[in-house]
């Protein structure tokens, strides 16, 4: 009974999820997930619906309803979640003094380390690819390196910080 139901709902709910969905800002897979888990939640309890196309068109808008309600309220958050605190003078100078403390580590490292890792914290955020190509070695090669001077580097920072 309950393969045969889904079977024959699936293309129904298809069609009403993506009618729904842009208009309550949910993405349609979401949306579907949601009304699949409370027609599931209704035949674990031994309460099948006894109009399922109708139970289906309401369970959808009902769940459009609620994702636009939850929408509504949420703020989107943008930026650094700390930025509430940029304006904190103590802060931004602490901000500033760790990423001195970071860029002076770094310059202490051997060999391309440095190199790399200051391109790893480009806010130009170039990609593995990039990277490679700026300093001249195989992209498959990054990895590794990376981890490597990642490891120095920590190895480098641990009795700093521990001194703190």
């Amino acid at each position: 009974m309950t393969h045969e139901l889904v079977t024959a709902l699936r293309p129904l709910l298809a069609a009403e999820v993506s009618a729904e969905a842009y208009a309550s800002g949910a993405e349609p897979a979401d949306l579907e997930q949601a009304v699949w888990l409370r027609l599931l939640e209704r035949l674990d309890a031994q309460d099948p619906p006894h109009d399922p196309p109708g139970w289906l068109r309401r369970a959808v808008r009902t769940e459009a309803r609620r994702t636009r309600r939850t929408v509504r309220h949420e703020t989107p958050l943008t930026g650094d979640p700390a930025d509430g605190a940029a304006r904190d003078p103590e802060l931004l100078a602490l901000a500033a003094a760790l990423r001195d403390a970071l860029r002076a580590a770094v310059r202490r490292l051997p060999g391309r380390c440095p190199r790399l890792i200051d391109a790893l914290l480009s806010p130009n955020d170039p990609t593995y690819r990039e990277i490679a190509g700026e300093l001249g070695i195989s992209q498959g090669s990054l990895g590794p390196e990376r981890s490597r001077c990642l490891g120095c580097l920590r190895r480098l920072l641990t009795p700093e910080v521990a001194a703190r």
